[in-house]
């Protein structure tokens, strides 16, 4: 849980910094500090991928997760659910309200946030964990600097989500083999590079809607075991 209280630590240190700017943080300091984490993320969805393809005894389920994946989320329109809720709260006329429910889809609804518990409870790996919560350190210094200090309200929240991810992955560590871990590590480098093109602004990908990705080696390793039994 290192990971994790390192991600609800900077949230609770990012929210109360930014609380401190009443005026906001300047657009070119924001800009400059997410071209940053931009380049970062990217970078880290990258190297995860390279590094895990080559123990790959399947190179091609990747791209069949991301194929099914954002078909997946595309016709349950994940990303569209997520803006409307973020409409309906900024309509709600509660300016915290709007702040803190941004907040918690932001830190929560994530590759980061959903990949970095499983590394931490099967790995021992908090890198994912550790960049999430750098992240969410300039995200909640944003979001605080124009909502106030209730956004820091959103760093339980991210305990119960991220603990909770944490302790089913323990639960069923004895029924998540290596293999499936690196098909489940290339999706998600795949995902995380393009969460870091959207930080850039290079394009619009709604990464919302390629999160049912993750679930495919899962559903994959779980069919062949079924078959194995069966035959």
């Amino acid at each position: 849980m290192i990971g994790t209280l390192f991600n609800v630590t900077m949230i609770i240190i990012g929210s109360s910094v930014g609380a401190l700017f009443k005026r906001g943080i300047p657009e070119s300091a924001h800009h400059a500090l997410m071209t940053a984490m931009g380049l970062a993320v990217m970078m880290l969805g990258i190297n995860t991928s390279i590094q895990k393809m080559p123990h790959s005894h399947y190179p091609v389920l990747f791209i069949a997760s991301m194929a099914l994946g954002v078909l997946i989320g595309s016709g349950l329109d994940l990303d569209g659910h997520f803006n409307h809720l973020l409409g309906k709260a900024s309509k709600s006329g509660s300016n915290l309200s709007e702040g803190l429910s941004t907040a918690i889809l932001l830190f929560c609804i994530g590759t980061l946030s959903i990949v970095g518990p499983m590394e931490a409870a099967l790995k021992q790996d908090y890198t994912f964990l550790f960049t999430n919560g750098t992240l969410d350190l300039i995200t909640s210094m944003v979001l605080a600097s124009t909502f106030g200090i209730g956004i820091m309200l959103a760093a339980p929240v991210l305990f119960c989500w991220q603990g909770g991810i944490y302790l089913i992955a323990l639960l069923l560590r004895g029924a998540i083999s290596s293999a499936l871990l690196t098909e489940i590590s290339i999706v998600g480098g795949v995902l995380i590079f393009a969460s870091g093109v959207n930080l850039l602004g290079l394009a619009k990908i709604k990464t919302l809607n390629l999160l049912p990705a993750l679930a495919i080696p899962p559903l994959f390793f779980g069919a062949m075991a079924l078959w194995q039994h069966l035959v």
